[in-house]
């Protein structure tokens, strides 16, 4: 299934080193443009583009934009999230290792757009080998006039600095990400005051995505129209889908937005490696929805995610097959989301606890049929009472996992009380 080849488009085809290569590629064309326009006409094309935020809650990028715009402050900033903590998500490695420079162009005009004149990737820190690439990147951008003072005589100042993530998942959360850069343990935030209000140093701040600031030099290059006509009506443009898990062809590709699954797993992902039955998939990373094999044929969007109980996330598609133990995947989550827990809010920090005991009861033949009602009861109360976005869709592996496997949790429980 040939691929539709947007925002990859460079990677593999020019050296990511090199500016020259990445301008003769049509690079930096698009803020040259966005420099002759209005913030607010900038704005107006992401609005009318419908392009929504990669980073899994599917925001209206545009929208996110005009909130930060219309506050009045002496300073603003704009944070290239660039955590990508997600298991067996890499799609914004392949970007920033192989594409820095849509990175920096997409993240200056956003910096024009909204007014402001600092930015910040704040960059995964496992990824230790892609902070070079950034930095030399950056100088670059910075000897060439696309960084600095007074970029194409324009009166607009902007420049990027790298920051190295403080190694928790939490630290993806946008404002647990402030947190980290202002130097403090990474936390989430009380919201409101939302970060497009009081965000960076108590300052506006735009917050976005890798894979979403990437598509943002395209989108003004081409236009509005033009990208709407890629995807969905309501999820417009392409996806950066990872495949992984039991699968032939594992790894990153791009596809219009509202693509089938079973012809990614199947035509992209060549089926299983063993040839072995689909048991469930599992959508979006770590806290999103498990699938099973008779709903594979549904559209990769935003709405389909979510018709499904979650989100398209990171655009994750873990294939578990028959192999597999259902409950030993749901525990292995589990124990990552125990582990990864800030710890600051009882419901998130308690109720992971108290899941996990709960499914290794059950896999390990000491589960009781009240055990579903108390899986269910506890993933209810996190999902209404967690501090962050996190805690709230921990529970989501858990519920859909009972919902469309429920003769799995109720096979391991009747085994468990046989004598």
């Amino acid at each position: 299934m040939e691929e539709t080849k947007i925002i990859l488009r460079n990677i593999g085809r020019i050296n990511p080193n090199s500016i020259e290569d990445y301008v003769r590629a049509g690079g930096y064309s698009g803020l040259r443009k966005a420099l002759t326009m209005k913030g607010e006409e900038i704005i107006s094309l992401l609005k009318d583009s419908n392009l929504r935020g990669r980073g899994g809650a599917g925001f209206p990028t545009g929208l996110k934009w005009s909130f930060v715009a219309k506050e009045p402050s002496d300073q603003k900033y704009v944070i290239c999230n660039a955590d990508e903590g997600e298991p067996a998500t890499n799609k914004d490695r392949v970007l920033m290792s192989g594409d820095p420079h849509s990175v920096i162009e997409g993240m200056a005009i956003a910096g024009y757009a909204v007014g402001a004149n600092r930015g910040y990737i704040y960059l995964r820190a496992e990824y230790p080998y892609i902070f070079p690439v950034l930095e030399r990147a950056i100088e670059k951008a910075r000897a060439c006039g696309y960084l600095g003072r007074d970029l194409f005589n324009s009166g607009f100042d902007f420049d990027i600095e790298v920051i190295s993530g403080g190694g928790a998942y939490v630290c993806g959360e946008e404002t647990a990400l402030l947190d980290s850069i202002e130097g403090r343990q990474g936390e989430p935030r009380m919201k409101p005051p939302y970060p497009s209000v009081k965000g960076l140093y108590g300052k506006p701040t735009l917050i976005n995505n890798v894979e979403t600031l990437v598509n943002v030099p395209v989108i003004i290059e081409k236009g509005a129209h033009w990208y709407q006509a890629i995807g969905t009506p309501n999820s417009t443009g392409t996806k950066l889908y990872s495949l992984c898990g039991n699968i032939k062809n594992r790894g990153v590709f791009e596809y219009p937005m509202g693509v089938n699954l079973k012809d990614l797993i199947f035509k992209t992902g060549r089926g299983t490696r063993e040839g072995r039955r689909i048991l469930g998939v599992q959508l979006g990373g770590a806290s999103g929805p498990i699938i099973n094999s008779s709903q594979l044929d549904m559209p990769m969007d935003i709405e389909g995610a979510a018709a499904q109980g979650g989100s398209l996330g990171a655009g994750d598609v873990m294939v578990i097959d028959d192999s597999n133990d259902l409950l030993a995947v749901v525990e292995n989550l589990l124990s990552f989301f125990v582990h990864e827990s800030c710890g600051k809010c009882t419901p998130c920090r308690e109720g992971n606890m108290r899941l996990l005991q709960t499914i290794r009861k059950i896999r390990n033949g000491y589960g009781r049929p009240d055990h579903i009602e108390l899986l269910e009861d506890l993933c209810l109360a996190m999902t209404k009472a967690s501090l962050c976005g996190l805690g709230q869709s921990f529970p989501i592996p858990v519920l859909s996992s009972l919902h469309n496997f429920r003769d799995i949790y109720e096979t391991a429980i009747q085994r468990g009380h046989q004598p």
